[in-house]
């Protein structure tokens, strides 16, 4: 009976814990709001929250800013969130390299902002123009092609990798602080390709700086449908998604917590929202903390598996 009486005693004190709860979410926000970004200026993550920022400043009638927190493949500005005060002022725009099987336990999920394809996208000196022409380059000289991505473990790096295991290639993985930061490098020629978020890459192929081989989906995006995904032109059987998404530390108050998803997911839902996102090759999403819960632990999952046998280990 002890167990029992423990359980009843656990739901006795959530429930007289709610009311608390309800009131905190009711006064939410009384002053401005931080969404930490934990890579720098210029990347996905960036592009996603600075969009989203003034449509939720309005909802909320406070001031919501921005602050880059680089470093270590995002765990840094994930590690400042994590022990920052549990009350939904201070949230971290995350990806899947700012979490791991070590941190995952020090956030609540809010809400997921976007799940879309990467684009593997490469400098014009790389004479490959297709999937099935880089693979053929990538084996006449094996190692010599170089990807940048956001740092190790971010999807970035690990899409290209599942890429290479399938392809049967050696390319080689240069790690930046960010995804800004590889693109400048990637627009430089410093290296010759990324599998990078639409939202940082395509204004950069629409301009006609860097050329767009392949989507990483396992079908044709909506919103760049003229491109052809990796499995269609070259890989069969090959996908890979990145994801961000905003996330509140795990002591978050569950009222505050769904509050601020149902903001979130409003104004994803507003069609200027949607039209920038979508111009950007971005899909919006949105959905409840508890589905994105799920949805964190099936991708963490998923490259758990592949990390372990490359014998990648995260920062």
């Amino acid at each position: 009976m002890k167990p029992l009486r423990l359980v009843l005693a656990a739901v006795c004190a959530a429930s007289a814990l709610w009311p608390v709860s309800a009131a905190l979410a009711q006064a939410f926000p009384a002053r401005s709001v931080k969404i930490v970004v934990p890579f720098p200026p210029g990347g996905g993550a960036d592009t996603l929250a600075r969009i989203m920022v003034p449509h939720l400043a309005r909802t909320w009638g406070q001031p919501v800013v921005v602050e880059n927190k680089p470093g270590a493949s995002g765990h840094i500005g994930a590690d400042m969130v994590a022990q920052s005060p549990a009350d939904g002022y201070t949230l971290l725009m995350a990806s899947t390299a700012a979490l791991s099987e070590k941190n995952v336990r020090n956030f609540a999920p809010v809400t997921l902002v976007s799940a879309s394809a990467y684009v593997i996208v490469a400098n014009p000196k790389v004479k490959a123009g297709t999937v099935k022409e880089l693979i053929a380059e990538a084996k006449a000289d094996p190692g010599r092609l170089s990807f940048g991505s956001s740092g190790t473990g971010a999807a970035s790096h690990l899409s290209a990798e599942l890429f290479a295991a399938m392809a049967g290639i050696k390319l080689l993985h240069v790690p930046y602080k960010g995804t800004g930061q590889a693109v400048t490098d990637l627009l430089a020629g410093q290296i010759d390709l990324m599998f990078a978020p639409a939202q940082t890459a395509m204004p950069h192929v629409q301009a006609g700086k860097l050329k767009a081989l392949a989507v990483t989906s396992a079908r044709r995006a909506a919103t760049l449908p003229n491109l052809p995904t990796a499995a269609e032109s070259g890989l069969p059987g090959y996908e890979a998604l990145g994801w961000f998404g905003l996330l509140a530390p795990a002591a978050t108050p569950g009222a505050v917590v769904e509050k601020v998803s149902a903001d979130a997911n409003a104004v994803l839902a507003l069609p200027e929202v949607k039209e920038r996102l979508l111009a950007l090759g971005s899909e919006p999403s949105g959905n409840k903390p508890g589905e994105f819960a799920v949805f964190i632990r099936d991708d963490q999952a998923k490259w758990a598996k592949l990390m372990g046998a490359l014998g990648i280990k995260p920062e």
